[in-house]
């Protein structure tokens, strides 16, 4: 490993040597009514040369392109726009006026000229921070808001993104190329994690829910890949308090706009909270966390770009429940968890050639404690001890063939060591995954494309490799309409957790199947999309023992004999022009699921999978009261349950069904109100914005499931912490305005 980076690090310096010539300089100005648009993406189309726009609407960047080219102006709220230009030996400048559009929150919408069968352009969605801070109930964080499209499903109790009828586990989320091994914050059983990354990190996401590309691996179900933003417009300081946290941080840039680096922190307490609500979990110790981070961007001279981000984040937590077995009164869990995460990426143009190289660094710890209580005695303390360390490294060679079609390659390595100490059990688990991969965009016309790849990888700890070929072919049916297939064959390691002894066991593996066809008018868009997934070698576990009596036995990997299937109908229905100032979405999923896996007898229907899922999203903001409003609301079919137990049949241990039926139905109405007090003051030097929001506001009960005593006679309902939530915060920043920014996106 150490001899493939010294590799790179010297291919990279020999390529930053040799490949420096003659370099002319494109700048200008991109304006809406006469005022300099910020972030336009400026680019010199078939190239990799560009640059985005900073405040004032200027751009300028370097080519060493020459002869007659097209310089395109994109932005999420304009109508694209394009200039002829010619490169000669002297500067261009070109300056550029744009429309407004109605921005599509998904990214199905195919402009003019050639289509795309790429994961953007087959996207479930591609989210802006604003689009997820102003989705009500999506508590600023990307999963949550994630849970109102079509594909992903609510699974209260445990985080992750649950993706047609797949595990949370099952996904993955990658940071500018590298894959996040602690996206979610260390919690207790029956209790979601939460983000640990802040949403404003990122400029934007792809999402995909199926059948993406050879780039990314180890995901059985879909995949959600995000862009950490670039450099930033100016300097600022931020500031956030509210009663259970209080944030503050900062973005310096230099005068030449070349480099820039910040840092934030914040705590967040909820015991004040806990005074306020009627809480369901009785925490004995209140949920705490600290978090802090750091960042920096470098834009080297010959137009790369430097980026790292590294993040530390501590949290606890304690719950006390009445105990299901009837020789203890409460069972106790306490958590204390750590983790850090750095992740550095590098990128930069080679003549006709596009490097991506960058490398994350994940700690996680779990600090896990379980107790009874009996008389008012607490009980010996079990404690269950997980130390995680990873390290990815991945680097992506580009290179455009023609106008309208290009080829990529690279490698990646995953390496996990884990540590557990639990009772009798000492685990320590290795494994270095290695994979390469090898992908091309094909462009027959403006109206067909297709994308075909192939992954290959090497588990060091299964001892075994696999190939997995993707394909994807993208079709204009008329001037609106596009349609989609896509098939792909992906592969993920068991998970580490269930290994804790000796098992012969081989990769999982899942084919997709997607058919979609999407019409995009002016503020309108149209998805409809089928699919079909197939589960093999699926992991089957058994129990090994019980920690305290209380919540789930420790179950080990014994083989891959499970199987299932999953398959489908999606809707996903997006209008801001049928109603004035008012953008709505509507998405709606059929899924039909069955599994053979884990510790289930037969083939069941999965207790994390609704066989129906409906959410409808509002926003309207009213600039002359200077006050938004959002609603959302969702709904799902209730959720199956079970209590497996095992029982020996003939000298052998054989799962059954104990107890088991179907939760009631899930449903959700959020409200959130926003308040812009600086708005239309010139002469503001701080702009603050103020958020209410309430969760569940009709108080619905919801359950996530039962949990059962040792013998199945006891049982008790898994419940949200609290039925209903309200959030007061103020966010303030100091020197950039963030209000024009409110206004256009419907805060």
């Amino acid at each position: 490993m150490k001899t493939q980076i010294k590799k790179i690090i010297l291919l990279t310096a020999f390529l930053s040597f040799v490949l420096h010539f003659s370099q002319i300089k494109i700048s200008g100005k991109v304006s809406f009514k006469n005022k300099g648009i910020k972030e336009v993406n400026v680019t010199l189309k078939d190239t990799y040369d560009g640059a985005t726009t900073d405040a004032e609407g200027n751009f300028s960047f370097e080519t060493s392109e020459k002869g007659d080219h097209i310089l395109s102006f994109t932005h999420p709220k304009y109508i694209e726009v394009s200039r002829n230009i010619t490169i000669g030996d002297q500067n261009v400048v070109m300056n550029a006026d744009l429309k407004e559009q109605i921005n599509e929150i998904d990214a199905v919408v195919v402009s003019a000229g050639s289509i795309e069968a790429s994961d953007k352009k087959r996207a479930t969605a591609l989210l802006t921070p604003i689009d997820i801070y102003t989705t009500a109930g999506a508590d600023g964080q990307i999963s949550s808001a994630l849970n109102y499209l079509p594909g992903v499903q609510k699974v209260g109790e445990s985080e992750g993104l649950f993706i047609r009828g797949g595990t949370g586990t099952e996904s993955k989320i990658f940071m500018d190329g590298s894959l996040i091994n602690n996206y979610f914050s260390n919690s207790i059983p029956g209790i979601a994690g939460r983000d640990q990354f802040n949403t404003s990190l990122f400029k934007g996401n792809v999402f995909s829910s199926g059948g993406y590309s050879a780039l990314y691996g180890q995901a059985l179900s879909g995949a959600l890949m995000l862009e950490s933003v670039d450099l930033p417009d100016q300097s600022s300081y931020d500031f956030g308090v509210s009663p259970i946290f209080l944030n503050a941080g900062f973005q310096k840039l230099d005068d030449k706009k070349t480099y820039s680096y910040g840092a934030s922190a914040g705590y967040s307490l909820l015991s004040l909270m806990q005074k306020v609500f009627d809480f369901n979990t009785d925490f004995i110790d209140a949920p705490q966390g600290f978090n802090g981070d750091a960042k920096f961007r470098i834009k080297t001279k010959s137009g790369g770009l430097f980026k790292y981000y590294g993040m530390y984040n501590t949290n606890k937590m304690g719950v006390k429940t009445e105990s299901l077995e009837p020789e203890y009164d409460f069972a106790l869990v306490r958590l204390k968890g750590k983790n850090t995460y750095h992740n550095l990426s590098f990128k930069q143009k080679f003549g006709k050639y596009l490097l991506n190289v960058g490398t994350s660094y994940s700690f996680n710890r779990s600090d896990l404690n379980f107790s009874t209580e009996t008389n008012s005695l607490e009980s010996e303390k079990t404690q269950v001890l997980n130390d995680g360390n990873y390290i990815n490294l991945k680097a992506v060679l580009d290179r455009k063939i023609n106008k309208i079609s290009a080829i990529r390659g690279g490698f990646e390595l995953n390496n996990a060591s884990e540590q557990l100490n639990f009772q009798e059990i000492q685990k320590n688990y290795k494994d270095l995954i290695s994979a390469a991969f090898l992908e091309t965009d094909l462009g027959f016309s403006n109206s067909l494309s297709a994308k075909i790849g192939v992954r290959g990888e090497y588990s060091s700890f299964l001892g075994k490799a696999n190939i997995a070929p993707r394909f994807a072919i993208a079709y204009r049916l008329a001037k609106d309409w596009t349609t989609s297939l896509a098939y792909g064959l992906f592969y993920q390691n068991p998970e580490s957790k269930y290994i804790n002894s000796p098992s012969h066991l081989d990769f999982q593996q899942s084919q997709h199947y997607i058919f979609q066809i999407q019409r995009a008018s002016e503020g309108r868009s149209l998805r409809l999309e089928a699919f079909y997934k197939k589960y093999d070698e699926l992991v089957k576990v058994q129990n090994i023992g019980e920690i305290n009596g209380q919540y789930q036995p420790v179950q080990t990997a014994v083989n891959n004999d499970g199987y299932g299937f999953a398959k489908g109908l999606e809707l996903f229905w997006r209008d801001k022009k049928t109603f004035k100032n008012i953008d709505y979405w509507i998405s709606y999923s059929y899924l039909d699921s069955k599994r053979d896996f884990m510790n289930y007898p037969m083939s069941l229907k999965p207790n994390f999978a609704s066989e129906h899922t409906l959410s409808v999203v509002a926003k309207r903001f009213f600039p002359e009261l200077k006050f938004g409003t959002n609603l959302s609301y969702s709904y799902s079919k209730g959720r199956p349950y079970y209590d497996i137990a095992t029982k020996t049949v003939n000298g052998d241990e054989v799962n059954f069904i104990r107890n088991e039926g179907r939760l009631k139905d899930y449903s959700a109405l959020n409200f959130s109100f926003n308040y812009l007090p600086n708005l239309g003051k010139k002469d503001a030097k701080a702009f603050t914005v103020l958020v209410l929001s309430v969760s569940n506001v009709l108080g619905s009960k919801n359950i996530y499931g039962y949990n059962f005593s040792r013998n199945g006679n006891q049982s008790s309902a898994v419940v949200p912490p609290v039925n209903t939530f309200v959030f007061i915060g103020a966010f303030i920043s100091f020197g950039v305005d963030r209000t024009q920014d409110a206004i256009n996106n419907n805060l």
